[in-house]
């Protein structure tokens, strides 16, 4: 391991110089750290400093900032809190670490995905919306005679602002005449009312109106208004008796009638059929609610103004221009104040009066630093389920940087993740801004351009999983030049010997790769096709026309906002998605699905002519969602290997011999699974007064498995064993069987060797999660014309990662597919056979494409924010 820097070895004022071993001398010292994959770390790391963690996928980085220098500063804050009180807090675990001195309270600011629920907004996340509810119920403007009204009324969220049609959500999930009825020339007994079931039931409905005394044969538009609403949307339920019209031998029975809208709100919620929920919901139509105009708030709300515009409108524009709108209230002065504090026909006018200025002043200073951010493009209504992880953090940043906080340790998960280069810059200020304020900044990062500008770095490796868990340097940046251990050290200093995405030394002239590059074809592919969408509008694409070429690797660039994964993860695969499963419709989504993505699915897409989708066979879109949302989901089952090796232990003569078949290794149903933890591995252990916690199993020991099971062994391992094993030992130990061997190669060659195979999914990140869905698509047998969307496929991924990564997504391409990814990492764009950049800017001021070409035209291009950085990459 590399020795120890001392305090007085970093640049500048940084860290003060002061004596190592002193309870004042600026550093953090851990000592003993067992975390995970570490092998009893000690590393000191000083304290009002930007400090970088760096290190392959899977090296243990995380799992020092993380799991052991974090977890332990909570652990502390909570020895702190009362015990009944600590009930009340989510806890996490206690760090495996023997002492960490010099320690000081910590924020974490991770990694992950948009909140499942559209009620959160970036409002909310920023705690602006209080502020701006505040300014409605203090300094709005009136109806004449209307009572004023709390905060608390102007929030979607709570019972008094919530609009009682839809809740507050804002988005009606309902039926229509033209929904129910799609062929208004059918009459009823030719079955006009399309929503209604099937076969016996649907008759029995047909019976029932005919003796009620409607008229089931004439063409559905024919028949009076009254009737239509009544046969449709009626919520009562008569019962009469009906003779078969079918059979008349058969006996009267007693017939109730449902409205076709009763049928289908009783089938969502009642019925424990798929097949049936997912044929009704065709009939649903979901968009803005008609009571409140899709803001989620009552009548009352929406009739106060302030600038004279409701809080829904507000909600609704950029920050920039909200900024725009509030300002001039900021600039009033005291004085000036009683000339606006009633306006003629209102009942109360206070937009001038101090609270105003107080309220609107603060949220000008706090819109600023989200516009320093370049997050002026977001309005405070976006629901943070269609913010990107680089979004979601940079708000969370700027709510700290607001806090005030001093003496205290950020601890982040890369930053930089999800940012255009452009937008890099000002996120590195903010870092800036933190330690200037008197606070210590740890950052777990990928980004060399990031890595570079902080003031000391710990590299962790200096491999992935058992073969990492080591601090291979902890000093001043330049200081990682002398490791040769390091994987990182050939990315922070390129001097040739190691390339990037696609290499420095693999792209030709023209942005290709040369015959060296190590994939078929060598130079920069070109297109066999074009895939043409023409007039796109969604969000902020309007009539846009995208040209994608087949057959190649495609980039799609451009900085935060710009409308990217619009483009790609929405319309593109919406539209190839409908062309190619038609019968999918909106069975594709579930019924609890509706709400979680109510934000999104109320901008409507619009798209015109398509041509060049017969070239295509298959779409493949990998995202960063979750393998699986409980613990009983992890590596092996997902991939399938699984299958294949429970089939290998119930063909051994242990298990013949006593009956066992495959499904007796599965911990997920009973028989061979421990009863008693019902094949989790861990109980939950309730403590009074204390916070509740996880332990293993007592009887199973966390092997998941009962006795009986555990006792057959295939080649001296038992079932739980196999699981345990990492991808890299699984590969060796399972070379026999085809099936496994092929899945556990692919895995290998996406970098996850280190992963366990019986690693839970909740336990992986959105990187790994994705690189597993990739794993298993590559070992299915390549048929070609498929289509492959990535929506960031390097968030999280060491450069060295980043090359097994591309790789891969050559093979694909090689195999006569196309792959097309949204990216920020300028070696993959570079590594690309085509690049689509948006822009020019974000939010209103992007979705245009900008610029379009190889990687070499796009770094030519001189209105282009990303050609200065691609060029830099391609030596320009």
């Amino acid at each position: 391991m590399q020795s120890k820097q001392h305090a007085s070895e970093l640049p500048g004022p940084t860290v003060p110089d002061l004596t190592p071993g002193s309870p004042t001398d600026g550093f953090v010292r851990v000592r003993g750290a067992r975390e995970n994959n570490l092998r009893n770390v000690d590393v000191d790391v000083p304290r009002d400093a930007i400090v970088a963690f760096t290190g392959v996928s899977g090296s243990g980085k995380s799992s020092l900032a993380f799991g052991t220098i974090y977890a332990e500063a909570q652990r502390r804050y909570f020895e702190s809190v009362a015990p009944y009180a600590r009930r009340l807090i989510q806890q996490g675990h206690n760090p495996k670490v023997e002492m960490i001195t010099g320690l000081p309270p910590a924020v974490a600011l991770q990694q992950r995905r948009g909140t499942p629920s559209s009620r959160s907004t970036v409002g909310t996340l920023t705690t602006l919306s209080n502020s701006l509810r505040m300014l409605f119920s203090r300094a709005g403007s009136y109806p004449d005679g209307a009572a004023p009204l709390d905060s608390d009324a102007f929030s979607p969220n709570t019972a008094a602002g919530a609009c009682p049609e839809c809740h507050g959500l804002g988005i009606a999930h309902t039926v229509t005449e033209t929904s129910l009825v799609p062929d208004t020339s059918l009459t009823i007994r030719d079955g006009a009312i399309a929503a209604w079931p099937g076969a016996w039931q649907g008759k029995n409905l047909r019976d029932i109106l005919t003796h009620l005394g409607y008229d089931v044969d004439t063409p559905w538009r024919n028949l009076p208004k009254k009737d239509r609403d009544w046969i449709l949307f009626t919520e009562e339920q008569p019962v009469v008796e009906v003779t078969p019209q079918r059979d008349r031998v058969a006996k009267p029975y007693k017939g109730r009638f449902w409205s076709a809208k009763s049928y289908v709100l009783h089938t969502l919620a009642d019925s424990k059929s798929t097949t049936m929920r997912d044929r009704v919901l065709r009939f649903m139509e979901t968009g803005p609610c008609p009571r409140c105009g899709g803001s989620g708030l009552t009548p009352a709300a929406l009739a106060v103004t302030f600038a004279g515009r409701t809080i829904a409108e507000l909600n609704a524009v950029p920050m920039t221009e909200l900024a725009d709108i509030i300002r001039p209230t900021t600039e009033l002065t005291q004085a000036g104040t009683a000339s606006r504090k009633q306006t003629p026909g209102k009942q109360s006018s206070a937009e001038g009066n101090e609270v105003a200025v107080a309220i609107t002043r603060d949220l000008l200073q706090r819109f600023t630093v989200l516009l320093d951010l370049g997050l002026g493009y977001l309005a405070l209504g976006r629901s943070t389920p269609t913010l990107s992880p680089g979004e979601m953090q940079r708000l969370r940043i700027a709510t700290q940087l607001r806090s005030g906080l001093f003496g205290v340790i950020y601890v982040l998960d890369e930053p930089s993740a999800g940012l255009h280069p452009a937008d890099a810059e000002p996120l590195l200020s903010v870092l800036d801004q933190l330690k200037s304020s008197g606070n210590s900044v740890f950052v777990v990062e990928h980004n060399m351009d990031i890595v570079r500008r902080a003031d000391w770095l710990v590299d962790v490796g200096p491999h992935a999983g058992e073969g990492g868990g080591e601090v291979l340097y902890s000093g001043p940046v330049a200081g990682l030049a002398e490791v040769d251990a390091s994987v990182t050290r050939p990315f922070l200093f390129p001097d040739g010997s190691a390339g990037s995405a696609g290499g420095p030394d693999t792209r030709d002239d023209d942005g290709g790769r040369s015959a060296d590059a190590g994939t078929a074809g060598g130079a920069r592919r070109e297109a066999e096709g074009w895939l043409e969408l023409r007039d796109i509008s969604r969000h902020n694409l309007r009539d846009l026309d995208a040209n994608f070429p087949l057959g190649v690797l495609t980039a799609v660039t451009g900085v935060s906002g710009s409308g990217k994964s619009t483009l790609v993860s929405q319309v593109l695969a919406d539209v190839v998605g409908a062309r190619l499963h038609p019968e999918a419709g909106a069975a594709a989504k579930a019924p609890e699905d509706l709400e979680s993505e109510a934000g999104e699915s109320a901008e409507p897409l619009s798209v015109g002519p398509v041509t060049g989708l017969d070239r295509l066979d298959r779409l493949v879109k990998v995202d960063q969602k979750p393998i699986g949302r409980t613990p009983r989901s992890n590596l092996a089952t997902y991939t399938g290997l699984f299958d294949a090796v429970r089939k290998e232990f119930a063909a051994t003569d242990q298990a013949r011999a006593r009956g066992f078949g495959a499904g007796r290794f599965s911990f997920n149903v009973a028989g061979g699974r421990c009863e008693t933890c019902q094949g989790e591995g861990f109980v939950a252990v309730e403590l009074l007064f204390l916070p509740g916690s996880y332990g293993p199993c007592p009887e199973c020991h966390g092997s998941r498995y009962n006795p009986e099971t555990l006792e057959v062994t295939y080649r001296g391992k038992n079932v739980a064993e196999v699981l345990g094993m990492t991808v890299n030992a699984a590969a060796e130990f399972l070379a026999g069987v085809p099936a496994a061997a092929r899945s556990l190669e692919t895995l290998r060659e996406v970098g996850l060797g280190y992963l366990r195979l019986g690693q839970p999914a909740t336990e992986l990140s959105g990187g790994e999660a994705q690189r597993i869905k990739l794993a298993t698509e590559l070992q299915r047998a390549q048929r070609g014309h498929s289509l492959y969307l990535l929506d960031e496929p390097t968030t999280g991924l060491h450069p060295a990662d980043v090359q097994l990564l591309m790789a891969q997504l050559h093979r694909l391409v090689d195999a006569g597919n196309t792959v097309i990814v949204v990216e920020h990492d300028m070696d993959v764009v570079a590594a690309a056979d085509w690049v689509i950049d948006l822009g020019p800017a974000g939010g209103d001021a992007g979705g245009q494409i900008v610029a379009t070409g190889t990687p070499a035209a796009v770094a030519r291009s001189g209105t282009s924010r990303t050609a200065p950085y691609l060029a830099t990459m391609l030596g320009g």
